[in-house]
């Protein structure tokens, strides 16, 4: 079900304590959080809303980040590597308080996790992130081979992690709830209005948009995802894209995995969840980005790769397509997001949560964006900084 906003148009000048750039599922919770911490805020996007990243995200929602929590710690210290995990892990708790507070009907639903050896070589490895994420007080148990086949009824794995914490939810129809939630406590919102240049004064931004209009912000939150690499110069992340299929109806065929996110250790990684509406959805398939064009004309290559793949694992499964699409992300080195200030753009912070859980790290990003306006250091910005 899709939700549409009113359609206005930026007709003068405007004055604001912050404005966001970018109304996808980022820009839609930051901007809740101004609004509760009493800012004025004006949100515009480039696009209808939501219609970015937002559109193709497959929403799951896990606490584990693509760099594995031992080699995180290895790259920037035990401590700070559990400080983030244990942020993703608070994330999906706060989104379950959102869905709440906003009486959210976007399907939002707990769920665990398998993260499970697609290889006999990533066996070793991966018991050695179990022991790491034990240690670390996650919530976690260390399934063999025998054990996944018997619960979720797939074959071929080296044995898996289950975590208790994970999630998902249907962002597109949640950022739009939360923006209708916000509009109606004052958040202004323009779509079809993109930002053509900013002039960075002492102590506020004047930001021109296409239309030829002025708007005055104390602050600036972009919250563009991938494509503030077209804002920054500096090779900060990698663009990759990635491929989805849903199936069609067919709630009996994966029963066994219905409560349960399912990805593993390949490279690419395959990803898989099921749906409210007794769907299965599989992701995979990740290669660099180099443009759009490129990257939708491979959907039909990409769809048979996944389903190559899910055949290994579920031999005897049917899996009858409905949907085929792809969407472009940024990757890291480390795995972590960018969120908070950058040298060339006063005024103003990035909330990009980057990465496969880019919507849990979005959520952190609302608590750390309200430290910035307060002028309060957060404990993860050393971690999240640009320049790292």
């Amino acid at each position: 079900m899709v939700l549409f906003l009113p359609i206005l148009l930026l007709k003068k000048i405007k004055k604001c304590d912050v404005l966001i750039i970018g109304g996808g599922i980022t820009g839609s919770l930051i901007a809740h959080q101004m609004i509760k911490d009493g800012y004025s805020t004006i949100l515009i996007d480039k696009r209808e809303i939501c219609n970015g990243s937002t559109s193709a995200t497959t929403s799951m929602l896990q606490y584990e980040v693509d760099v594995p929590l031992y080699k995180m710690s290895e790259m920037i210290g035990e401590t700070a590597a559990v400080s983030c995990y244990k942020a993703c892990e608070k994330s999906i708790e706060d989104i379950a308080g959102l869905v709440k507070d906003i009486k959210s009907r976007s399907g939002f639903r707990k769920k665990m996790s398998l993260y499970y050896a697609a290889r006999k070589k990533d066996a070793d490895w991966l018991e050695h992130e179990f022991e790491a994420r034990r240690k670390a007080g996650f919530d976690v148990e260390y399934l063999s081979a025998k054990e996944i086949e018997k619960r979720y009824e797939i074959t071929n794995t080296y044995g898996g992690i289950l975590s208790k914490s994970g999630g998902s939810i249907d962002a597109f129809k949640f950022s739009h709830e939360l923006l209708r939630f916000n509009e109606k406590k004052g958040l202004e919102i323009y779509d079809k209005t993109e930002l053509r240049s900013v002039k960075y004064l002492k102590d506020h931004n004047l930001a021109l948009t296409t239309s030829g209009f002025t708007i005055a912000a104390k602050k600036i939150i972009y919250c563009v995802g991938y494509e503030s690499k077209e804002l920054i110069k500096e090779d900060f992340v990698n663009l990759k894209s990635t491929y989805a299929i849903v199936s069609e109806v067919h709630a009996e065929g994966f029963k066994t995995m219905e409560n349960t996110l399912i990805w593993n250790t390949d490279e690419p990684y395959l990803y898989m969840r099921s749906t409210d509406d007794g769907r299965f959805l599989i992701g995979g398939g990740d290669e660099d980005f180099h443009n759009a064009e490129k990257r939708d004309a491979l959907l039909s290559k990409k769809e048979k790769e996944i389903l190559r793949n899910l055949k290994r694992i579920k031999p005897n499964e049917h899996f009858y397509t409905d949907f085929v699409w792809a969407g472009t992300f940024g990757e890291t080195k480390d795995g972590l997001p960018y969120i908070g200030e950058h040298k060339n753009f006063k005024n103003s912070y990035f909330v990009c949560g980057f990465g496969g859980n880019g919507i849990t790290f979005s959520v952190t990003g609302m608590e750390m964006a309200s430290a910035f306006m307060k002028n309060i250091k957060h404990p993860l910005s050393e971690y999240f900084r640009f320049g790292r």
